[in-house]
């Protein structure tokens, strides 16, 4: 009888387990497209794509990013062929879970600061994490993913400034007017 409550209690441990071990890797697939869309939605939120030009506006920056960083990271796969930990094929390095989540990050603390960050950066380490708990990746692959998601959009990102004050003069004549407008 002791052995069968062991043996019950056991297998009840062990699929648990598995449940929290697939919740985590589908939570890190999840994760990875919703930074990048949290980013790319940012930009149409703080509505700062109307002072620039278009090459210079937030989403097509976030576009070159992210484009960029999934043609480095297609290429590296291809070019590198390193298995993956679970032996399913040839392509994990670099990891593209983490080179997407990283991109959006990266996007989000370059454009925006810190304070919104470092919540993104903490998303994309977890989508790290899920990619080495579902024994898709090792350290090197995240790693390398994590590179080149924040460098691509380091390379394309600037950051946002937000005219505060602006003054105008004008004079017609004799007569001058001062302007001041404050936005906040």
């Amino acid at each position: 009888m002791k052995k069968n409550i062991f043996s019950l209690l056991l297998i009840i441990c062990l699929s648990n387990t598995y449940a929290q071990n697939q919740t985590i890797t589908t939570s890190g697939d999840i994760v990875q497209l919703l930074v990048p869309a949290a980013a790319l939605t940012s930009c149409f939120i703080w509505k700062d794509n109307n002072d620039a030009t278009w090459h210079k506006k937030p989403a097509i920056q976030f576009l070159k990013a992210y484009t960029t960083g999934l043609i480095i990271q297609q290429t590296l796969k291809r070019i590198v062929l390193k298995p993956r930990p679970d032996g399913s094929d040839n392509y994990a390095f670099p990891s593209g879970h983490t080179t997407s989540a990283f991109s959006g990050a990266a996007f989000i603390e370059r454009r925006y600061g810190w304070k919104y960050g470092i919540p993104a950066y903490a998303m994309a380490s977890f989508v790290g994490y899920s990619r080495i708990q579902a024994n898709k990746h090792d350290g090197w692959d995240v790693l390398g993913g994590a590179i080149i998601g924040i460098g691509s959009s380091y390379l394309f990102t600037s950051p946002y400034t937000k005219k505060t004050i602006d003054i105008t003069f004008n004079k017609n004549g004799n007569d001058y007017l001062a302007g001041v407008n404050y936005t906040f």
